[in-house]
């Protein structure tokens, strides 16, 4: 399975479902996207959604066996583009999180903003502990730091997210609030996916709405839905437990892990 995180977080964002998944029976692979994490900056500043694709297919040649792709976010943007635009089947299933062919433009407008509120840095690990908890409300305040120090880095006196800002400039938005792989290029690539295919959606999320969800099974009728009460945006990091039960469900039904080797 490769798991691949949303727009400015890392691959550690995958950290307790690649737990459950093992216990599973599964095995897990997150990396961090191109100029996330530990991974390189792009010198061109190249982060369009086609590079990230690329990328994608880079990482699944490596493999013996057509793998599972689940992606958050943007995370899911690639996998499905990717799969949707593929001359084959490159993958033996997809699991959407969170993420759709229609978005709701206020949802996707409070990501970006978030995202390009801090490229200046904090001033410390408090001050980011305060801009997340003001993103993810009802989410419970940290009560350390040691997870969000993986996705910053300090320098010159100040932490930053550990991710390169020129990402942004890929995230442009038209009229509609659309960002980085436009809508019609997402319905044209869904109404090829032909691999078992699951959306779990936040039951409070504000960037796919019930309605988006929808939309998504009429252009992939095959495609399974999930809602994951008490979840917004971020679902594996609200409630992983639901989740991952969620997932492992469709997963054993669909691709059952392969207990000879």
């Amino acid at each position: 399975m490769i798991l691949l995180h949303g727009g400015g977080q890392t691959r550690h964002a995958w950290a307790g479902t690649a737990l459950r998944l093992a216990e599973a029976g599964y095995y897990a692979l997150a990396y961090d996207a191109r100029g996330h994490g530990d991974s390189a900056w792009s010198e061109q500043g190249d982060y369009s959604p086609d590079a990230l694709m690329g990328d994608l297919h880079q990482v699944v040649s490596g493999l013996s066996r057509p793998p599972v792709l689940v992606g958050a976010s943007m995370g899911g943007l690639t996998s499905m583009v990717a799969l949707g635009e593929a001359d084959r089947d490159f993958a033996s299933a997809l699991v959407l999180v969170d993420i759709a062919a229609r978005l709701e433009a206020s949802g996707v407008a409070r990501v970006l903003n978030f995202m390009s509120a801090h490229t200046g840095g904090f001033a410390s690990l408090e001050e980011v502990v305060d801009a997340v908890s003001a993103y993810n409300p009802h989410r419970p305040r940290p009560k350390g730091t040691d997870g969000l120090r993986k996705n910053l880095r300090f320098r010159d006196g100040r932490w930053y997210w550990h991710w390169d800002p020129r990402f942004l400039n890929h995230a442009s938005r038209t009229q509609a609030g659309e960002a980085l792989v436009q809508q019609e290029r997402r319905e044209t690539a869904a109404q090829r996916i032909r691999v078992p295919t699951l959306l779990v959606r936040g039951g409070s999320s504000d960037v796919v709405s019930p309605e988006g969800a929808r939309a998504l099974q009429s252009l992939i009728p095959h495609a399974e839905l999930a809602d994951v009460a008490e979840a917004g945006h971020m679902v594996a990091g609200d409630r992983n437990d639901l989740f991952s039960e969620a997932v492992i469900d469709f997963l054993h039904r669909h691709v059952p892990p392969n207990t000879g080797d």
